[in-house]
């Protein structure tokens, strides 16, 4: 019988949340009385038992995660995160069962096939990461310290989502932005236009308005979201960190983390940084002293290039040297378009249709589709691509429902803040960056195991594929598929070729950057200094081209310090993978089936039963090296 899609409520979603949240842990508990009852089970009998409770831990996780960050209704999202407290507690007290350890420890894992075999080893180290071989009260502080972080995080998030800042402008000072972005911010009766803190403002605003100084305000505020607040919990959350890993015997938090990760250790990380940081250095400096060159033709005084000042800057010179205008770029990418393009690209790359249905969700505005491969459902995605109050500030995928065989469909939901008309190409390449995450989930959700199902890699893997997604949306034959003008006119050729040359500036200051934020990621943790705005000066200093304005606190909303923690390096590590499987594919043909279908059944479709590095090289039929990352950095 074909298994049906997760069905949302029409109105009371405060029962459904608790209902299904509750069940599922109700469920979940179920299962480890049942390991405990002394029944005599083999291997594979104590694992598919095992799997039913992961199951219901991850239904109830996915869904109160996602509630807490997209419904409307401000208490729905406080009982989700009361929900999600649950399930966390929950595993935190799992796994640090030691009857529970007892049962698996005492396994014998011959005879089992590979996926059952290294689902046992994960589930033995996750025992071991959590404390069970701890004494009592060790267990009971490092549960303490489990339940004090999910609502940290959750405050955190919580603070930057509502810390919505704004500025109030004459029109005049509106000059050089968009006319579509002007005639969406009329004046009030004050007579003054209001700029805010979120993407679909801030961003054109400091890449396309003349005025400096109303750059440099939204700039400021921007950089201040969620302080003072998120300051302080910064400090407890690295110091909680710190005494979890340190507690279980790892000499920091980076250590911790990164022994599940690719890299491996700690230090690794910073080696890592370090030598990105080093192969960038001539890219980067190559590109500030371009930017401050053409700021001083504007102002002879000034001595540096701020966050204020880069994106605009930037613009100038793509539009002045490589006559690229981004806003005459923009005219070809209305958002319904792009809507639509993501979707017929990724089906005719990957061999799939989407079927829209009438669905009930958490918001209006949130469409829904069937995936289909040869005409059969193999999982569904939710649509939320515009801001509203309340809703998560970044771009996302949450997953909604992990696949399982025979037991449900993998649901995802990607979630971002687009405008709802015309979009830049950096938003498009968000659009396919995201939508990647989104077919990695619901290709991968085809697995016995829940464990393994979906986005199941190695952390520092998992945005390889969805970097290497939007090397389809610098293809000229691709993007004259969706991208043409008021007139139905296709984006011209000449002008797409011009976008990949101007691309390339830059590229050296983007790196830096990253590096700047992956080192932020790092040394805050390993080193959790007492005065954060001082040691992100440092850091600014260390491995950012670019100068931070004064008066800012970047790290109070930075969100990735609580999801990512100190591996925000993950970003670059991925796109050194990312670029190097993008070398499989015919540059003349990206559309080329073989490879495709290769690339889809070899890593996407294999989630995480096999480790990254294998994925890739059984795509690439060889280890991946940093050769095409190199190259795409010098330029090409």
């Amino acid at each position: 019988m074909p298994l049906e899609p997760l069905s949302f409520p029409a109105s009371d979603w405060a029962a459904f949340v608790a209902e299904r949240a509750d069940s599922s842990l109700a469920q979940a508990r179920d299962v480890v009385a049942q390991l405990k009852d002394g029944t005599s089970r083999t291997a594979l009998e104590t694992l598919e038992l095992w799997n039913t409770g992961e199951t219901a831990v991850m239904n109830a996780a996915s869904m109160t995660e996602l509630l807490s960050e997209v419904h409307p209704d401000a208490a729905v999202r406080e009982l989700a995160e009361d929900r999600m407290q649950n399930a966390a507690s929950f595993v935190t007290e799992r796994d640090q069962d030691q009857d529970l350890y007892a049962v698996f420890a005492a396994l014998d894992p011959a005879g089992l096939d590979a996926d059952p075999a290294r689902l046992l080893d994960r589930t033995l180290r996750d025992f071991r990461r959590g404390g069970v071989d701890q004494d009592d009260a060790t267990r009971a502080r490092l549960s303490e310290i489990a339940a004090r972080i999910t609502v940290i995080e959750q405050d955190f998030s919580r603070n930057v989502r509502d810390d919505v800042r704004s500025i109030r402008i004459s029109p005049e000072r509106l000059d050089g932005l968009p006319g579509d972005f002007r005639e969406a911010h009329p004046a009030g009766p004050d007579g003054l236009v209001e700029i805010t803190t979120d993407y679909p403002d801030v961003r054109p605003f400091r890449t396309f308005a003349h005025d400096h100084e109303a750059r440099r305000d939204i700039s400021r505020l921007f950089n201040q979201r969620g302080w003072p607040a998120n300051d302080a919990l910064l400090h407890e959350l690295f110091a909680l960190r710190h005494e979890q890993a340190t507690t279980l015997g790892y000499d920091s938090w980076p250590d911790y983390d990164a022994e599940v990760k690719m890299i491996g250790t700690g230090s690794a990380i910073a080696e890592f940084v370090d030598r990105i940081t080093e192969l960038s250095t001539s890219a980067a400096q190559a590109d500030v002293d371009a930017l401050h060159a053409r700021a001083q033709q504007d102002d002879p005084t000034l001595t540096e290039i701020t966050t204020a000042d880069s994106d605009y800057y930037g613009e100038l010179i793509r539009r002045e040297k490589y006559d690229v205008d981004a806003q005459r770029v923009r005219r070809y990418f209305d958002f319904s378009r792009v809507r639509d393009g993501v979707m017929s690209v990724t089906a005719r790359l990957f061999g799939i249709e989407y079927q829209p249905v009438e669905a009930t969700a958490w918001a209006d505005d949130v469409t829904s589709y069937d995936v289909l491969r040869d005409g059969e459902r193999i999982g569904r995605i939710h649509l939320d691509l515009h801001p509203r109050e309340g809703k998560y500030k970044h771009a996302a995928q949450f997953d909604l429902v992990r696949g399982v065989q025979g037991a449900q469909l993998p649901e995802g939901v990607l979630v971002c803040n687009f405008s709802r008309g015309l979009m830049d190409h950096d938003q498009v390449e968000t659009f396919f960056h995201e939508f990647g995450h989104l077919l990695h989930h619901v290709f991968g959700g085809d697995q016995h195991w829940a464990r393994f199902s979906g986005v199941a890699t190695e952390w520092d893997f998992v945005e390889a594929p969805s970097q290497m997604l939007e090397e389809w949306t610098w293809d000229a034959d691709v993007l004259r598929t969706f991208a043409v003008d008021e007139n139905g006119d296709p984006i011209p050729a000449d002008l797409v070729d011009r976008m990949i040359r101007a691309e390339a500036f830059g590229r050296g200051r983007w790196v830096r950057t990253q590096m700047f934020y992956a080192a932020v990621s790092y040394y805050l943790h390993r080193e959790r200094p007492d005065d954060h705005d001082a040691a992100i000066a440092e850091l600014a200093a260390r491995y950012s081209v670019i100068t931070p304005l004064s008066d800012t606190h970047m790290q109070a909303g930075f969100g990735h310090l609580t999801g990512y923690s100190s591996a925000y390096y993950t970003y670059m590590w991925s796109l050194v993978i990312a670029k190097d499987m993008f070398s499989a594919f015919d540059s003349a043909d990206l559309f080329a089936p073989d490879v495709a279908r290769r690339y889809r059944e070899e890593v996407l479709a294999r989630g995480g039963s096999a480790d990254a590095a294998d994925l890739v090289a059984a795509f690439l039929g060889r280890e991946y090296s940093f050769d095409a990352f190199g190259e795409w950095l010098a330029g090409a």
